[in-house]
């Protein structure tokens, strides 16, 4: 299944009842409508809507128009809030069909997603029913465009910073309504002091939280991503829109309808052109939000030629009332039926278009039988108190059974029950056709099987320019440096055994995502400039302080800057840093490891009886441009090539296991174990250039 960058949920709940008291917007019902189809055209992978994920800031400027408008009705009525009678209208309206398809969602997990996934799914459900999921979900780092498993409740974020959007939006308003009448004098005077208050106090909201995106988006984009900081300018937004209904006066029709149709033009824009490269949200954020509010702006003065004519049209009015079920289903729908045939299959773009088209009628029994019900129940109405403590506890059921869920899965066992001989790795690789209770690490901890300078923290983080050397071995022997990116840092525990036993020092130059190679990478969509800097200043201390030996070693399918001959690119790169290098030191590059794609041992805690399903085809797995630049640029330059990928394919597979090792501890990376049990095979060759 296609994996994007975003998904939209909370703020589809705001239905036609905030709208009312100011009148039914049907153009704001179409284009929820507009919103959540490119949502969930993009989550199915049509190419022609790759920048679908827009549509959760559209959601977020409707939902702060029309909240902040509600709220600020309410101070000019009543000159208060009722905040208890607030939340229970939210709670209403959002909870009931959230936590449905939270529940039903856990169940369906029980049953189709492999159990290496379930525990963290799991988690990621508590999160959800206490409304924290953003925050998980950015702690976890989650990038939704390397994430090829993505979580069960990915699309839940948006529904955590509109939930908690609602919790300090009315206390910041109320606080400003109050402060504008110990200001003012009168009650015209003071209404009219309170919004422009309350636009001013919006206006410093907007540009704090707009700066805090686009710095965050390029220093630590899942923080940008997910946080309700970080996306408030976009509530705030459509909140100044409803703050100034004034502004719309001086429109004549004419000019609101080419304004309006301004406003969709954008949309659409950023729909069909960004894609999973731009770096979002940052400043292309501003392109869908302004849109979006100028369309709403526009849309408040009747235009007989205005995009209204397209908004208002009977499908697009439907689509828009069960446009929060829809998104609430057609998610675990797509993420289920992945796991259930397995991330080495994905799933077809007809087959993702299908499912998302099937969630329509699912969606609508959902409005018809949940949604709707709940929010006309006068048990509910009644009774704010039942409301908000009837929300409390089926959260905090769902989250009891989320952690029953965990404990029936931590008790599954994850091999096959069967032991196998250990053995040294072997060229070719000895392909145990199943999972040995006695695998070295085993399924569970393989993720957790890292290199130690990771926890002795040598690895240069992404933002870090300075290099961060770091010495192990043998003070005073002959000095080797390993240089790269992380596929250089999983070399490590190999390396660390020779040095030992050839009493040489070894020294680790890696950097996170950053190649050796003089390539310019991108990362989030914009350029790894860290990187570019930290190369030079390594190179630059190589050439100052020569070691006997530089092992190069880099991951050869990176996000290129300009993905147009990325094989010459890796070429020239290459031959750059090598001519920069050999003239004082040895240079050695070790070829690249497979790459599966997917995680071999999620595959491998559902196939614990058939592990050669958790292998890919070497044509697959060895397929990456820099790959045969290695080779190339080797035979042209005084570098050696240490290639070792006999003990990883063989026959024209790549299978997961080698005997009772391991292999690898995610889709492109071998784990700790096996890389020190490789030292045998790696040795002589680094024997043989140490002289």
């Amino acid at each position: 299944m296609p994996v994007t960058r975003a998904s939209v949920t909370g703020s589809v709940t705001d239905s036609a009842r905030e709208t009312k008291a100011a009148g039914f917007r049907a153009d704001i019902q179409g284009l929820r409508a507009v919103a959540v189809l490119a949502v969930i055209l993009n989550h199915a992978g049509i190419p022609a809507v790759s920048g679908g994920y827009v549509g959760v800031d559209v959601f977020f400027v409707i939902s702060g128009f029309l909240i902040t408008g509600h709220l600020a009705r309410s101070l000019e009525r009543d000159g208060r809030i009722g905040f208890a009678t607030f939340y229970a209208r939210r709670a209403r309206r959002i909870l009931p069909a959230s936590l449905t398809v939270l529940l039903l969602s856990v169940l369906g997990a029980l049953v189709l997603v492999p159990p290496l996934l379930r525990e963290q799914i799991f988690r990621d459900a508590i999160a959800t029913a206490f409304y924290v999921p953003n925050y998980s979900f950015a702690v976890q780092g989650t990038d939704y465009l390397a994430d090829s498993t993505p979580s069960l409740f990915q699309h839940y974020w948006s529904l955590g910073v509109e939930e908690q959007f609602y919790l300090v939006w009315p206390l910041l308003l109320f606080g400003v309504y109050l402060l504008s009448r110990r200001v003012s004098r009168g009650s015209r005077r003071a209404s009219r002091g309170a919004r422009r208050w309350m636009i001013g106090v919006l206006s410093i909201v907007i540009v704090a939280s707009f700066a805090a995106s686009v710095a965050l988006t390029f220093s630590s984009e899942p923080w940008a991503f997910f946080s309700l900081w970080s996306r408030a300018w976009e509530l705030g937004l459509g909140g100044i829109v409803a703050l100034a209904p004034g502004a719309t006066r001086w429109l004549r029709p004419v000019v609101a309808a080419v304004l309006g149709w301004l406003g969709l033009a954008g949309i659409l824009a950023a729909c069909f052109l960004f894609s999973a490269t731009t770096a979002f949200p940052g400043w292309a954020d501003a392109l869908p939000v302004a849109s979006a509010a100028l369309l709403i702006f526009a849309g408040a003065v009747p235009a007989r030629f205005g995009p209204s004519l397209l908004l208002t049209l009977r499908p697009l009015q439907f689509i828009g009332l069960i446009s929060y079920s829809i998104y609430l289903v057609h998610w675990p729908i797509l993420v289920l039926v992945q796991a259930r045939v397995g991330y080495y299959n994905p799933l077809p773009v007809w087959g993702t278009t299908l499912l998302v088209a099937a969630s329509i009628p699912v969606a609508w029994l959902l409005y018809r039988f949940v949604e709707n019900p709940a929010r006309r129940a006068t048990w509910l109405i009644h009774s704010v108190p039942r409301t908000l403590i009837g929300a409390g506890a089926a959260s905090i059921v769902i989250a009891v059974v989320a952690v029953v869920a965990i404990a029936v899965t931590t008790a599954l066992p994850l091999n096959s029950g069967r032991t196998t001989a250990l053995s040294a790795p072997t060229d070719p690789p000895t392909a145990t056709p199943f999972v040995p209770s006695n695998l070295r690490p085993s399924i569970q901890t393989a993720g957790d099987d890292n290199p130690a300078i990771y926890a002795q923290g040598c690895e240069v983080g992404i933002a870090q320019t300075a290099p961060n050397p770091c010495e192990f071995g043998a003070a005073g022997g002959q000095r080797i440096v390993l240089f790269g990116d992380s596929h250089a840092a999983q070399w490590f525990p190999a390396l660390q055994k020779i040095a030992a036993e050839g009493s040489y020092q070894l020294e680790t130059q890696t950097k996170s995502g950053c190649a050796s190679v003089d390539i310019d990478i991108a990362r989030n969509g914009v350029d790894y400039m860290a990187c570019n800097v930290w190369r030079a200043k390594v190179i630059a201390q190589l050439k100052a302080d020569p070691p006997a030996l530089v092992v190069m070693a880099n991951y050869t399918n990176p996000d290129f800057t300009n993905a147009a001959n990325a094989t010459a690119q890796w070429e020239a790169g290459m031959m750059k840093t090598i001519d920069e290098l050999t003239p004082v030191t040895k240079v050695a590059v070790i070829a690249d490891t497979p790459d599966l794609r997917y995680s071999p041992i999620i595959c491998l805690s559902a196939h614990l009886t058939s592990a050669r399903d958790c292998g890919q085809p070497a044509s697959l797995a060895l397929k990456s441009p820099g790959r045969p630049a290695e080779q190339d640029v080797a035979s042209v330059t005084s570098a050696t090539l240490i290639d070792l990928t006999g003990y990883f394919c063989a026959d024209g597979w790549c299978p997961a296991i080698d005997g009772s090792t391991l292999i690898y501890r995610d889709s492109h990376h071998i784990t700790a174990t096996y890389s020190a049990e490789l030292a045998s095979a790696l040795a002589p060759r680094i024997r043989a250039l140490m002289g």
